[in-house]
């Protein structure tokens, strides 16, 4: 099990009695969380419980519709006319592979890059190289996806977030649909950034990711947070 940095006082993300509704159902309820920097969450509970629309509110993916959300001090805006805007600092890994099928592993990485970044092509690819070898994939950054496994797409993925150097990592059930040594390589790739005291939070159900992780876990139910627990007592329950 990774040791987990010690993180600092300053929450990187502060959350308080935020609630959003999809039409008449209520998907969080009262949310209040904070997460300090360099801290390592999972979000467990059940499908539905929640965990994957708080992600999407912290990512700008959703916008609350009441209370109060703020990312690194700065305030997210609140209200039910309020349309979603991606997060600054915020990078997010999904559960299924969004990388562009018809473009290499190199390129899938450096396009972010390129166009937002304004790089030029030599350096972008340099740190393309760097991020994918801390996932072990540098000798695949000239394939396509469709020449990868799930597990591999999944550490591709997990590169192409680092790339634009977030200050909080969000992973959506990042290993639900890979078989058992899969979840194994994924969990071990998001333990090592944990390790290296980057701010990572992990919405799974699935017991092999939550040993991997030295983590406060947030344990969630109909769109609320329901209690909390360390991992060693979480599996001692």
């Amino acid at each position: 099990m990774v040791e987990q940095p010690l993180p600092s006082r300053s929450p990187i993300v502060r959350m308080a009695a935020v609630d959003l509704w999809y039409g008449r159902y209520h998907a969080l309820r009262s949310i209040d969380l904070e997460v300090a920097r360099g801290e390592c969450v999972v979000l467990w509970g059940p499908s539905g419980s929640g965990k994957t629309t708080l992600l999407r509110c912290i990512a700008g993916l959703e916008a609350c519709q009441s209370g109060t959300l703020a990312i690194a001090g700065a305030p997210k805006a609140v209200g039910p006319l309020v349309h979603p805007l991606p997060t600054a600092g915020v990078g997010m890994v999904f559960q299924r592979s969004s990388l562009f099928l018809n473009m290499r592993v190199i390129d899938n990485l450096t396009i972010g890059l390129r166009r937002v970044r304004r790089m030029d092509k030599r350096e972008a690819e340099a740190l393309a190289l760097r991020q994918l070898s801390k996932v072990r994939m540098t000798d695949f950054s000239m394939r396509y996806p469709a020449q990868l496994s799930g597990g591999q797409q999944q550490r591709v993925e997990i590169a192409r977030a680092l790339c634009m150097d977030p200050q909080l990592l969000l992973f959506d059930e990042p290993t639900a649909a890979l078989d058992p040594e899969l979840k194994r390589e994924v969990g071990e790739a998001i333990a090592a950034l944990a390790q290296e005291g980057r701010t990572v939070m992990v919405a799974t159900h699935e017991p092999l990711l939550i040993h991997a992780l030295n983590a406060r876990m947030v344990l969630m139910a109909e769109g609320a947070i329901v209690g909390e627990s360390t991992s060693a007592q979480f599996f001692a329950q």
